[in-house]
């Protein structure tokens, strides 16, 4: 008798421990700084990504595809816990959160770290007998808030800074930003090694290991590139100089070729799964944190970084060249080949990928993010959510502090220094050229109406009146 619960308890942990097999990996690539238009399947006619190519067609690449904000630090915290930027505090990046600036509106002070308190994505999978390890950019705060502290095993290369001093090892000193900076855990390196190489080299590491235990596992593979400063291959670099011709929309060979070499890496991630015999039990997941980068990187003689026609403006702005950002996704249950114009965003990869590996229901906080699942499984399909927000109470060289929202085709931009809104119909006007506020007052009254209500929903910070520049 005294046999019978040992039999029953080993039958359970057995079916626990094949249903955990079962689980898809997840290998969730974010690339830095790359705008809706930086790849080839999305339209750019410089840029070679014939990998990213490949993978649109195995799976479902998103056209309208957004981050929770236009700039790194906030749309990384929405990824993670679900949570739109604005609910968090979190709309600006570490280094510039405390600071309010001496501008006409002051900024809001912002959190500068996520909190222990947010169950993020990886703290479920964790408990779930994933294995998880970050490599890459992390930018989510100080040490209190690195990648262990919001339930990683492993941290390769995520700190509190944004950006490597460069892309060349050993990644490190004050040459491009104003501090001194470094890319730990990439040690012994050798002279010529390039970030985001090695970054992959440490990914595929893990990769094969947790095959070979047999573990699921859930990578973020968090790309610095393209991030400025820009820095690219130079035998690449050489390459696109070749292609750009005097009437060329795009014209920075450093850029092309760091894209390139991005693909390149995404291209040993894809075929090591096939080499593994896991690709069919692997969710992959590629988009970015924020639109491109328009401004220029000194170590390029003055040339834009990057051009996100036929969009408008780039990273900071809330026009769609700022928050509008590739997304393709292949795996277990996606469809192959297909493109949805469903509207989605950064806050919903929370709670879809807690569903694809059957953890729906674990998530114990609210979220902003909803399952776009039904999408995945029929491009087609259409999300309950009627709009899309988006808060930026900051300065940055593309905008003024800015709200908008995006509700079907219609979107809404309010300006908080002269309290302005701008109207625009993105099935006709995509580039945002026709501000339509005054013909379709209507329309506009409305959003703006909806835009605050949900201001003050989720308790987002505002920017005040500076007594100084009175």
């Amino acid at each position: 008798m005294k046999l019978i619960p040992r039999i029953i308890l080993a039958s359970c942990l057995l079916v626990l421990s094949a249903h955990a097999a079962k689980r898809p990996n997840i290998v969730l690539i974010l690339a830095d700084d790359l705008g809706w238009a930086g790849l080839s399947c999305y339209g750019n006619d410089l840029h070679e990504t014939p990998h990213l190519d490949k993978l649109a067609k195995q799976g479902v690449r998103f056209t309208d595809a957004y981050a929770a904000s236009p700039v790194c630090t906030p749309t990384r915290v929405a990824i993670l816990t679900g949570k739109h930027p604005a609910r968090l505090h979190m709309t600006i990046w570490r280094e510039s959160a405390l600071n309010r600036g001496n501008r006409k509106l002051l900024q809001p002070v912002c959190v500068d770290s996520l909190p222990v308190k947010h169950l993020t994505l990886a703290e479920i999978l964790k408990e779930a007998g994933y294995f998880n390890a970050h490599f890459g950019k992390w930018h989510v705060g100080r040490a209190e808030s690195y990648p262990q502290a919001h339930g990683f095993h492993l941290n390769v290369g995520g700190t509190l800074w944004g950006a490597p001093q460069t892309f060349w090892y050993p990644y490190n000193g004050n040459s491009y930003f104003r501090d001194w900076r470094y890319v730990p855990d990439l040690e012994p390196g050798r002279e010529g090694d390039y970030l985001t190489d090695r970054l992959t080299d440490k990914a595929l590491e893990v990769m094969e290991e947790q095959a070979k235990a047999k573990r699921p596992f859930y990578l973020n593979l968090w790309y610095h590139t393209v991030h400025t400063p820009i820095e690219g291959k130079p035998e690449l670099v050489e390459r696109y100089r070749k292609r750009i011709k005097p009437d060329s929309i795009r014209k920075n060979p450093h850029y092309a070729a760091m894209v390139h070499s991005m693909d390149e890496n995404i291209g040993r991630v894809l075929a090591k799964l096939d080499q593994l015999g896991i690709a069919d039990d692997t969710l992959v997941v590629f988009t970015s944190d924020n639109g491109g980068f328009v401004n220029t990187c000194r170590l390029n003689k003055g040339l834009q970084v990057a051009n996100n026609a036929p969009l408008r403006s780039g990273k900071g702005s809330c026009y769609e060249g700022g928050v509008r950002v590739p997304l393709i996704v292949r795996g277990p249950g996606v469809a192959r080949g297909k493109t949805s114009v469903e509207p989605v965003y950064a806050c919903d990869l929370y709670p879809t990928l807690l569903r694809a590996t059957g953890l729906g229901d674990k998530a114990k906080e609210g979220v902003d993010g909803i399952d776009f699942t039904p999408v995945l499984r029929d491009p087609k399909a259409k999300l309950s959510r009627e709009a899309l927000y988006f808060h930026y109470p900051h300065y940055y060289p593309t905008t003024t502090p800015v709200s908008a929202v995006r509700k079907g085709d219609w979107k809404l931009l309010e300006y908080f220094e002269d309290g302005r809104v701008e109207l625009f119909n993105l099935k006709k006007d995509l580039g945002e050229t026709k501000d339509l506020s005054t013909t379709e007052q209507k329309i506009a009254k409305a959003l703006a109406t909806e835009l605050r209500a949900w201001r003050q929903e989720v308790g987002a910070l505002l920017p005040e009146p500076n007594p100084a520049r009175k």
